[in-house]
């Protein structure tokens, strides 16, 4: 009985120590390691279909990699690859995965190899220069309804906004988004909303501010008018020199998108970046009408991140047509003296005119700190041949 007793016993031990040694292995010796990559897929082309890609490394060396979408339709099949180089510069395909199957939203793709024989291995994945593609079917491969970046591509979380207003074509305007990547690019992402169907918009990053304008530093990729976006990876200047994402954060630069390739003197959007940024640090002084009746207004200094200034001059009666010189003078209005700042001239049909100032004529600083406790006056004129008739007015700083 004790020797039946010790048998049984013998046969529980063992079949309990060998679903121990089975554990985390199939018979393929293709079980899961402790290594996995979930990398996002967001939804393009308004397809209302979204996910993410799953990377498991197996204990075979293979990968196993899952796509996994929301919004498939039953009945429908979507082929997807991993293609080289990121999203917004698109590449050829590196790896064939399984198409989708719509009713599950789901592909599982074991594989080893790339699709051009060269052995893959999961410990590439996190240095890989890759996206992933979703495609509507296989007749419709240019339709993309769902894209991520991966592998060194990622975004590191770290991003920057800047607004681009309206300028020359009424009711456009949005956004530009910088964000960093893990290798170092910079992920360029316009957004603008009253773009016409079917418009395409040259878009690029200027040196100097808006105010000033400058010659191209970086061509962005035109701004498809139907969608109203724009992404561009960022990795250098159009002359090669390295320009990465903490060169846009310092750059004194503008951002211009522009209506088409053969009208690229209307600007549709604008915005100040890097250094030019406003910090929202404003003070305003009235401009009062003078030797010409009906015409005021104000001028408003804005500080910039580097301290100089946007100066703002905002007039109305001014009439279609006119160009009216503008300056900082020295003292207060009742005393009179010399110039100390020339403004961008008036423009008579929109009564504005945008000038940045970092320095005095004379070279001597004046940024943001020096405006409220300057002793000056502002004084417009109506003219470049009539100085003498001055169409507004008004003390600034001290004499305000």
């Amino acid at each position: 009985m004790k020797k039946i007793k010790l048998f049984y016993l013998f046969i529980i031990v063992a079949a309990f120590t060998l679903s121990l040694s089975s554990c985390g292995k199939d018979e393929d010796g293709s079980g899961e390691t402790e290594n996995r990559i979930i990398y996002t897929l967001e939804e393009r082309s308004d397809s209302g279909i979204s996910g993410e890609i799953e990377f498991l490394e197996l204990n075979d060396g293979r990968i196993q990699a899952q796509i996994s979408l929301d919004g498939t339709v039953n009945g429908t099949t979507h082929p997807a690859h991993i293609h080289m180089n990121n999203a917004a510069e698109g590449g050829d395909i590196l790896i064939s995965l399984d198409p989708v199957d719509g009713a599950t939203g789901s592909s599982v793709t074991i594989f080893s190899m790339t699709d051009g024989d060269g052995t893959f291995l999961f410990d590439q994945l996190q240095n890989l220069d890759a996206y992933v593609n979703v495609h509507q079917s296989s007749t419709e491969l240019d339709v993309i309804i769902a894209q991520g970046d991966i592998g060194s591509n990622l975004l590191t979380g770290e991003s920057k906004t800047y607004t681009l207003m309206e300028k020359d074509v009424d009711g456009i305007n949005g956004q530009i988004t910088f964000s960093k990547r893990m290798n170092g690019n910079t992920l360029a992402v316009i957004e603008l909303d009253g773009t016409p169907d079917g418009g395409v918009h040259p878009a690029h990053i200027h040196m100097n501010s808006a105010a000033e304008s400058g010659s191209i530093l970086v061509s962005l990729n035109p701004v498809d008018g139907s969608t109203g976006r724009s992404s561009t990876n960022i990795s250098q200047q159009d002359d090669g020199s390295t320009f990465d994402y903490e060169n846009i954060l310092t750059s004194n630069a503008y951002v211009n998108v522009h209506l088409s390739m053969s009208s690229l003197g209307t600007i549709v959007a604008q915005g100040d970046i890097g250094l030019n940024e406003l910090t929202g640090e404003k003070v305003s002084y009235a401009l009062s009408e003078k030797d010409a009746p009906g015409i005021s207004g104000s001028v408003e200094f804005a500080e910039r991140r580097d301290g100089s200034v946007l100066a703002t001059l905002s007039l109305t009666g001014t009439p279609e047509g006119g160009m009216h010189p503008a300056h900082i003078h020295k003292n207060s209005a009742s005393e009179g003296g010399d110039i100390a700042v020339t403004f961008t001239p008036v423009d008579g049909g929109s009564g504005t005119s945008l000038t940045s100032i970092r320095v005095a004529d004379d070279g001597t600083p004046f940024n943001y700190q020096v405006v409220n406790t300057y002793d000056g006056y502002v004084n417009v004129h109506l003219s470049a041949d009539q100085l003498d008739v001055i169409v507004a007015q008004g003390n600034i700083g001290i004499n305000d």
